[in-house]
């Protein structure tokens, strides 16, 4: 079932670092599969709060590959690049099947 990284942007310092980031990101996403879906653009906060910064989602096969993806070597050394310049709520998630209906959350309760 596919899965997806997302982050929640509150600041960012577009520095060289983040820079180096960005241009050595993808690399690390394609061994595993991963694509971005969202990548900051125009955003409406409806309700809540929010990050000033927007989305990223990063859509991935399936759980193991994102999780493989952010344990990975290749991820991890440039991960530093980004926490060190970013303030981000980062999850994975698994995302739900073909026709997935909202009601079928009930089951259970």
């Amino acid at each position: 079932m596919t899965a997806y990284a997302l982050a929640q942007v509150h600041s960012a310092d577009f520095c060289p670092d983040i820079v180096e980031y960005l241009q050595r990101i993808d690399a690390t996403l394609d061994a595993f599969g991963g694509r971005f879906i969202v990548h900051g653009g125009t955003f409406e906060t409806l309700e809540g709060s929010w990050g000033p910064l927007g989305l990223i989602l990063i859509e991935f096969p399936d759980y193991e590959r994102a999780r493989a993806w952010y344990d990975s070597p290749a991820y991890r050394d440039i991960l530093e690049l980004r926490t060190r310049h970013m303030v981000a709520d980062v999850i994975i998630a698994e995302g739900v099947p073909v026709g997935y209906r909202g009601e079928q959350s009930l089951k259970g309760h």
